[in-house]
């Protein structure tokens, strides 16, 4: 059994076949019968685990059993405690009501790299870092939460799977390594 963590780059569709001249997963891992636990948008970056463990995946993915997913955002805008407040409180976003979350107000993270192409800069326009944990994971789901208090994202980073980080397994984007899946728990 095979448990893959990868530090997915952006722009990268999470799927190994072929769509629309998109680089895809088959353009980093060459590793024979994996498939993704879950997913990670076109536009955003950061910690994946793909396994070749039908039993490891759906644990992994089924919403019963997921892990908390923390993602490192960057908003356009400073948060305020209202924000804030909101964020953390079941969040009305038209088509679902959010689950309550971990969010919090951070420094930007220093071993995060660069994005390539790097975030357009507005000198009259501060940007800020949140630090997101979900317990669920619906479509755009951070994105969309962001947005609907006044904070859109920038930049959107998943750095930590349950007890799986990127900040402790370090990995550039495109980069994988092997763990052992007793790591999600441990």
């Amino acid at each position: 059994m095979s448990l893959i963590l990868f530090n997915k780059p952006f722009q990268v569709l999470c799927q190994f076949s072929a769509q629309d001249d998109k680089a895809t997963l088959a353009d980093h891992l060459k590793i024979p019968n994996i498939y993704p636990a879950g997913r990670l948008d076109y536009d955003s970056e950061g910690l994946m685990l793909l396994t070749d463990d039908g039993k490891l995946q759906h644990a992994i993915a089924h919403p019963d059993h997921k892990a908390g997913k923390t993602y490192l955002v960057q908003v356009d805008g400073v948060p305020d405690a209202a924000a804030m407040a909101k964020l953390q409180a079941p969040l009305d976003l038209g088509d679902f009501i959010t689950k309550p979350c971990q969010a919090m107000h951070i420094a930007e993270p220093e071993w995060l790299w660069p994005r390539n192409p790097p975030i357009r800069q507005r000198a009259d326009q501060p940007t800020s870092w949140l630090a997101i944990t979900l317990q669920e994971g619906k479509n755009r789901q951070v994105r969309r939460m962001t947005a609907a208090v006044g904070l859109p994202t920038l930049r959107l980073v998943r750095s930590a799977i349950g007890n799986i980080s990127l900040a402790t397994h370090p990995l550039m984007p495109g980069e994988w390594m092997q763990v052992s899946p007793k790591d999600l728990t441990s």
